[in-house]
């Protein structure tokens, strides 16, 4: 496929295809059939921000469709304490580690595993003291299409104690130039705020009567102009079913609607207000980033990224698209 990222991976069952890069275990491209035309004909429609090649995705800061780690998300100081050590991680983003440091798993070309017409499997071996994280870790990303939604499982193991958070880093936009018209709920009661450099103060706060209440559907233009755009761990709600799973988020613009369900106890989202126009404007897409909270690691109360030797860290995601028009 000329202009695409190497050795790209094309899954595809009836209206739904996605397209899957070695760069970053990454989220190349989400398509799904549209309505019919005049001619009866259903063309396919774009659902994620992409980049046309690997040199592209390099270029760009935004960690557009790729699978984030060692600890998505950000880790205050660069500072990891474990077992009465406290380890010295690569910081990238104001002095603290963003989404594993300057060199993450985004950054990685992953090895394909097992792959059909439907589904495929990526490795990735990370080395002890990889970014400054201890502990040799082997991961597996699993992406599959499924029942017309697209399954994304993680799953890995160390051979030391170690930290291990990952996520999802894929920009949904489902129409039009960008995503301000998009309507955006989020089943949160609480969330995360932080300070100025991005990193949460320990509070959990509610959401109720404030502008981050995304629990009646709210537009994302309406983000930008109260907050400035959204870059929050929001605190999940909502039963678990019996995969457990639950909706964390749903998205809906231009005939369509995106319904997310994870396992994770929070969804960072993050409405590109950050976006320069190279290529992509402010709010071009929103990412839905399904995690554990950020800077988990210097607070003993929520839930623990620590991954130790026996173990199997798990993490699991759908992404199902419905027309709505």
């Amino acid at each position: 496929m000329s202009g695409s990222p190497r050795d790209l991976v094309v899954l595809r069952d009836g209206d739904l295809e996605a397209q899957i890069a070695p760069l970053g275990a990454r989220l190349h491209r989400l398509r799904a059939r549209g309505t019919p035309d005049d001619a009866g004909l259903r063309a396919w429609h774009d659902l994620v921000l992409h980049l046309p090649d690997d040199d592209a995705y390099l270029g760009h800061d935004g960690y557009l469709g790729a699978t984030v780690g060692r600890v998505a998300n950000r880790i205050a100081r660069g500072e990891l304490p474990l077992d009465g050590i406290v380890h010295r991680l690569a910081t990238n983003d104001r002095g603290a580690t963003l989404h594993g440091g300057p060199d993450g798993f985004d950054r990685r070309r992953w090895e394909i595993g097992v792959r059909t017409d439907t589904a495929a499997e990526l490795h990735l071996l990370s080395p002890d003291g990889d970014q400054g994280f201890p502990g040799e870790v082997r991961v597996t990303a699993r992406f599959a299409i499924d029942g017309g939604a697209l399954h994304t499982t993680y799953s890995a193991t160390t051979d030391a104690p170690t930290a291990l958070a990952l996520s999802s880093h894929a920009y949904y936009r489902l129409g039009g130039a960008d995503a301000r018209d998009h309507v955006l709920t989020v089943p949160a009661s609480g969330y995360h705020p932080v300070d100025g450099t991005g990193i949460p103060t320990g509070a959990t706060a509610p959401v109720a009567g404030t502008a981050f209440d995304l629990r009646g559907g709210v537009r994302i233009g309406d983000l930008a102009d109260r907050l400035g755009g959204l870059d929050h761990d929001l605190v999940v709600d909502g039963v678990v079913d019996g995969d457990g799973l639950r909706e964390v988020a749903r998205l809906e613009a231009h005939g369509w609607r995106l319904v997310l369900t994870s396992d994770q106890p929070g969804l960072q989202v993050y409405t590109a207000a950050g976006f320069d126009g190279r290529p992509f404007p402010p709010y071009a897409g929103v990412a839905l980033e399904p995690q554990l909270p950020p800077d988990a690691v210097h607070h003993p109360g929520w839930p623990s990224p620590l991954l130790r030797p026996g173990e199997t860290y798990r993490w699991r995601s759908i992404t199902r698209v419905e027309l709505t028009g």
